[in-house]
């Protein structure tokens, strides 16, 4: 076997260890899964082999479902269903059988977790009748498959809920929690956890002692933990549950309802009918929009920009050993925190040392909120602050691979820090600004090395947010982008690449969203059907609150600039008059001045301000949510095709992921472009001129939409990175 190795020893317990070549982690795939099946066979048949225990080579035990392999594989089943049902669900059942068969082999069968077991990993787990773990800090142990728009198809929405219950499996199966060994053998979804480097003999030892070889399920007169769903109180879970998950959800994600029906309808049945219904529902999942998008962008295109898919190939690997941060605010010390967490010598300067150490105190308050949650250590705050220089000096900037500017949103402050540090750094240093509306090419002009020069775009809170937005001037060189990319990489999170733009891709697009909020209230629509309509797209806050988020005075001093920097090709949004209404007339800036769309008391949640209603008058006919998650979704999906035609945007993968990742957009669509051709291009088109006859030219389809739907083409056949 190529996966997996055995050794029997002298008590007939044979080892079976889990060791996939040219590779850092175990994964299921087709190879992995047939070896399973083999040497289960093998294993069982033999009489000499009293028990098994299977445990892991690697660091990891099993990170799941080897999604670009499998993943197409089964997706390509569910979408010739039509030809050959049987062999489709024959396929996607593989898991189920395979497992089924290990679990009940006749022998004693343990799990030797040595580390991290997610989704089809901890699937394999749950197939063995006695789970130790290593007390591994590290270690997570969960079912995430729902994040990514699947849902569990090897056994985890049966096996799961019958060892916890309903309700403490849902968080698991539906949100795709992760739990740590200790407490995941509090909640009995392992029996014990013991020394790192005594899981195998622990294991061992279980099947020596005569370890059980039958399932709690397969045993008479077992009982749901809970009850099931005929028993009063695991009716109220379902009840509840499935309240939760709409009020949650609304209705957005196939795979989480399919989770809950097939738990629903396998808890009523025999095991092995559970676990064709699973598969069913499973099969069903695959064949949603939903699902292949959200494993497109979510988990396919995301790994394939973090391992630099945008990088120049012809550039060398790169490495920043030391890092330069000019502003220690919000966005400079969130920056300071993640570069130096990831190894990085950080020096950062600001103004006055109280700002700069300022700056550096963000560090421990993370870090002390870390340690009190014991995901992080007193010893390993050190270490990240002894990276850390706050100073106001210049001169410390000597040496330094790359620096990044995260001042105020000032050209000339901008210009004047530019020109101070590039007095001291290397002359093949690269520098960048963390802008995110200024243009690159603009503040590049201000540089002796206009082609070193280029945009790093965080987002806020930089230490939580997974995306980095790379905007590359119109001098921009390949070494300076490939730094940035290594330096993106090394810190962690998933970089895009943009073309230089007002606004760039996130920031621009992104703005739509709350202008079109803002607009719908200028024309009468209810403050609150706005805001319901906004969450019932999935975006994550609805869009009048997000104006509050983002300050409305900031939105409006944006527009004020652009109306100056462009004078005559100004095209004054309907957005304008209203945010410069509310903060010139009404003082209303914004969450952090207490006011602004909403209402923020000082002991109570924040409400809708009374006052909209009585400066926007209600139109007499209120239009249909419908219409208004169109109008708010759309609007988003025209603009990244904008983006996309107008080269601001060179690649579908970072137009998806750039979007979910940035600003949010609905991760159940997989991005705006898949978006668009899930709907169809010619649809899209369709609704978009509608919409322009009804509310303005904002909504008028682009030139190569229009070309687009004419030839019926889809944004990823057209544009394919790998056919590239």
């Amino acid at each position: 076997m190529k996966n997996f190795s055995i050794d029997i020893d002298s008590d007939g317990v044979a080892l079976v260890t889990w060791d996939m070549p040219d590779r850092s982690m175990n994964v299921i795939n087709q190879s992995a899964l047939a070896e399973i099946a083999q040497w289960t066979d093998q294993l069982s048949s033999d009489d000499a082999v009293k028990g098994i225990v299977v445990t892991s080579g690697k660091d990891a035990f099993c990170a799941g479902a080897d999604l670009e392999e499998m993943g197409e594989s089964l997706f390509a089943a569910a979408a010739n269903a039509g030809a050959d049902p049987s062999s489709a669900f024959d396929q996607v059942f593989e898991l189920n059988r395979v497992l089924r068969e290990l679990e009940t082999c006749g022998k004693p069968v343990a799990a030797a977790i040595n580390g991290t077991a997610l989704g089809g990993g901890l699937e394999v787990t749950l197939a063995c009748h006695y789970r130790v773990a290593a007390d591994n800090p590290k270690a997570k142990l969960g079912l995430p498959e729902a994040k990514v728009g699947l849902m569990p198809g090897a056994g985890g929405t049966q096996r799961v809920p019958r060892l916890l219950g309903v309700a403490n499996a849902g968080p698991l199966m539906l949100e795709g929690k992760e739990m740590k060994p200790a407490a995941a053998a509090a909640a009995g979804l392992v029996h014990k956890v013991v020394p790192a480097g005594e899981v195998i003999n622990e294991a061992k030892g279980w099947v020596k002692e005569g370890g059980e070889s039958k399932q709690p399920w397969d045993k008479d007169g077992f009982r749901i933990p809970g009850g099931g769903p005929h028993h009063p109180k695991g009716t109220q879970n379902f009840i509840v549950g499935n309240a939760m998950l709409h009020a949650k959800t609304f209705g957005n994600y196939p795979a989480q309802q399919n989770i809950i029906q097939a738990v629903y309808e396998g808890l009523l049945v025999p095991f092995d009918t559970a676990l064709r219904i699973e598969s069913k529902y499973f099969f069903k999942t695959l064949m949603t929009p939903e699902a292949r998008n959200m494993v497109r962008s979510l988990f396919v295109s995301s790994q394939e920009l973090g391992k630099g898919a945008r990088r120049p190939k012809e550039v060398g690997p790169t490495q920043v050993k030391k890092l330069g941060i000019l502003g220690a605010g919000m966005m400079g010390a969130g920056i300071a925190y993640v570069s130096a967490r990831a190894g990085i010598e950080v020096v950062l300067i600001d103004i006055n040392q109280e700002t700069a150490d300022l700056g550096r105190d963000y560090t421990t308050k993370v870090m002390d909120k870390r340690i009190s949650r014991g995901r992080d250590t007193e010893e390993k705050k050190q270490e990240i602050l002894g990276r850390i220089l706050a100073t106001t000096d210049y001169a410390h900037l000597e040496g330094a691979d790359l620096v990044i500017e995260a001042v105020i949103e000032d050209r000339e402050v901008k210009a004047i820090v530019t020109a101070q540090a590039e007095a001291v750094i290397p002359k093949d240093s690269i520098f960048a600004s963390n802008t995110s509306t200024l243009p690159i090419t603009g503040l590049a002009t201000r540089s002796d090395r206009p082609d070193q020069f280029i945009g790093i775009h965080f987002f806020s809170p930089v230490d939580k947010m997974p995306l980095v937005e790379i905007i590359k001037g119109e001098k921009t060189n390949d070494q300076a982008l490939a730094v940035a990319l290594d330096y993106v990489r090394q810190i962690r999170k998933t970089p895009i690449v943009v073309n230089d733009s007002r606004g760039f891709y996130t920031s621009r697009c992104f703005s739509t969203y709350i202008n079109e909020g803002i607009a719908m209230l200028k024309e009468g629509v209810r403050p609150a059907l706005i805001e319901n309509a906004g969450r019932a797209t999935g975006m994550p806050v609805p869009p009048l609150a997000m104006t509050d988020e983002v300050q409305i005075e900031l939105g409006y001093k944006i527009m004020k600039q652009t109306k100056e920097d462009l004078g005559e090709a100004f095209e004054e949004p309907p957005a304008y008059d209203v945010m410069e209404l509310m903060v010139k007339k009404f003082d209303r800036k914004g969450k952090n001045g207490g006011k602004g769309f909403y209402d923020y008391p000082e002991n109570g949640q924040k409400r809708i301000w009374p006052g909209l209603t009585e400066i926007f008058e209600e139109a007499d006919t209120q239009p249909d949510v419908e219409e208004l998650k169109t109008r708010l979704l759309y609007i988003q999906a025209l603009e990244t095709a904008r983006c996309f035609e107008e080269q601001v945007l060179q690649d579908v993968r970072d137009a998806d992921v750039g979007a979910i990742f940035g600003w949010g957009f609905a991760p159940y669509t997989g991005g705006p472009l898949s978006l668009i051709d899930t709907v169809s291009v010619r649809k899209f088109v369709d609704e978009c001129e509608r919409l322009a006859a009804k509310h303005g030219k904002r909504f008028q389809p682009s030139p190569l939409l229009m070309e687009m739907a004419q030839r019926n083409e889809s944004f990823y056949d057209r544009f394919n990175p790998k056919a590239a």
